[in-house]
């Protein structure tokens, strides 16, 4: 049986495990995934356990996409780029290759919505934390034009450097109503509505707002966004189609049916409502 899992800190509200178990189940492979809590500090001497114990994938998240990088032995072009890693895979030597599949997720939920065609296009990204970086990378590699806009623009700029191979915009979070005129998309990667507050949005005129936070977190920016007349999306179908490339890793190139898994997700996010 294949083992796999989602190692982080908390970890309890992670829907991978219900997303893989329906692929898992609906394919009839012989695996299995579950969700293990690994705390901050505690990383590399899990993934040793982890391979003792014959697990052969690893989904990570928070705190661990930048730690798990010091047991990779192998690591993708993208996680030079991002400098972090959602997916591990075991190595035939025992090593682990790192990839991380948020990029391309990204990119697959926004096709999903009609949008493949980046060139020429213009988008606004909303924050330079650690959920802007696989963003900034699959658009600039997709062809286009990035305005991002962060409390700090010396963060901005810095991320930007790292994570971009052509040159962006940047400007403080002040500049929003100024520029959002010259965007075709709106990316929210920051964790306003978290708390019940919002960024205040100018009118939107039908084009899209597009968070990547989903569930309870996303909803008070997607309501004031909605109500500027703004075209709301959240991250869910994002999670479904990078966990949907961490599974093609897995399964020799399997490709995993994203709507029965974003539907089920759904559910469950509507049952704990």
């Amino acid at each position: 049986m294949k083992r796999l899992a989602v190692i982080g800190d908390p970890i309890g509200h992670s829907l991978s495990p219900l997303i893989h178990m329906t692929w898992i189940d609906t394919l009839g492979l012989d695996a299995s995934y579950e969700s293990i809590r690994v705390p901050a500090g505690e990383t590399e001497a899990a993934l040793d356990d982890f391979t003792h114990e014959g697990f052969t994938g690893l989904n990570v998240t928070l705190p661990h996409k930048q730690a798990v990088l010091a047991k990779a032995t192998r690591t993708s072009d993208a996680v030079k780029a991002i400098g972090a890693a959602n997916t591990l895979t075991r190595l035939s030597d025992g090593g682990w290759q790192a990839d991380n599949t948020d990029a391309p997720g990204l990119t697959a939920a926004l096709a999903r919505l009609g949008l493949t065609d980046w060139a020429g296009k213009t988008i606004l990204m909303l924050g330079a934390g650690g959920a802007a970086r696989a963003g900034l990378f699959a658009l600039d590699q997709a062809g286009a034009e990035i305005i991002l806009l962060n409390r700090t623009v010396e963060k901005a700029q810095h991320i930007l450097g790292e994570c971009c191979a052509r040159q962006h915009r940047s400007g403080p979070l002040d500049d929003l109503a100024e520029v959002c005129g010259q965007a075709d998309l709106v990316i929210n990667t920051t964790s306003a509505g978290h708390g019940g507050s919002h960024i205040r949005l100018p009118s939107g005129d039908g084009r899209l707002f597009y968070d990547m936070s989903y569930g309870a977190p996303a909803r008070p920016q997607l309501q004031h966004a909605g109500a500027q007349g703004w075209k709301t999306e959240d991250g869910l179908a994002m999670l479904v189609c990078q966990a949907a490339e961490s599974f093609s890793i897995w399964f020799d190139g399997k490709r995993p049916d994203i709507e029965i898994a974003l539907a089920v997700c759904r559910a469950a996010l509507e049952q704990d409502a």
